[in-house]
């Protein structure tokens, strides 16, 4: 299999991953947008992974009109990815002190490289952590996701009630660099005072600082209550 394990290949199962989280059939347009090429490219991939000779199984099912699905042997292609990713962006944050704006497109870049053993060294070093530093889950060396608690956007998080900040899933480095301005991150604890009914402005404090945010920022910052 390692013949077929170009990056390109591994980006497209991990997109197909992630938006399978969204999606029961995942369209290539959408597989396009996240990946930044153009549909006809993502067509041509999807095909070319759900029919490929030199595989006892194919990556992916590719259905015309309705969309991708990854086959199980697509899914362990797409979670190894991701734990190479996950813990490499975790490293840089913990050995490293990259900031959180600053991980991604190195960990991009690496996650196609490392060795399991450099993996599992990052791992035992850090470990043997269960979430990287934006809150993403990290998949276990089997291949498992860990299990997460029920959170919350902080869009519809209630009036009054403190919670923890425990996942960041818009990642790129514009809105991270905003929310680093604001003191937001994972374990950063907040409190909505405030909703505006019309234009969904959300008012929090944080240590005592008031902030304004809109639904941009809002739905995707994800908490827990604080008990």
């Amino acid at each position: 299999m390692n013949d077929i394990r170009t990056e390109s290949v591994e980006d497209f199962v991990k997109a197909v991953y992630k938006l399978q989280q969204l999606h029961d059939q995942v369209p290539t347009t959408a597989i396009a947008q996240e990946l930044n090429i153009t549909p006809p490219s993502a067509t041509d991939m999807a095909k070319k992974l759900s029919d490929d000779s030199r595989l006892k199984e194919p990556l992916i099912t590719y259905t015309r009109y309705k969309g991708v699905r990854l086959t199980k042997l697509g899914e362990e292609v797409a979670l190894e990815v991701l734990r190479h990713h996950r813990l490499i962006e975790l490293y840089l944050v913990e050995a490293l002190g990259y900031s959180l704006d600053e991980v991604h497109e190195e960990a991009e870049r690496l996650e196609h490289v490392i060795s399991e053993r450099f993996e599992a060294r990052i791992a035992e070093w850090l470990g043997h952590p269960d979430i990287d530093p934006h809150g993403d889950p990290i998949p276990s060396l089997e291949g498992d996701m860990p299990e997460g608690v029920m959170l919350v956007s902080l869009a519809e998080f209630p009036i009054g009630k403190p919670g923890t900040v425990k996942r960041l899933l818009d990642q790129t480095p514009d809105i991270l660099q905003y929310l680093h301005e604001k003191g937001i991150s994972p374990g950063v604890t907040i409190t909505v005072t405030e909703r505006e009914l019309f234009d969904g402005l959300t008012h929090i404090v944080i240590d005592g600082k008031e902030h304004v945010l809109g639904q941009t920022i809002t739905r995707h910052l994800l908490l827990s209550p604080e008990v």
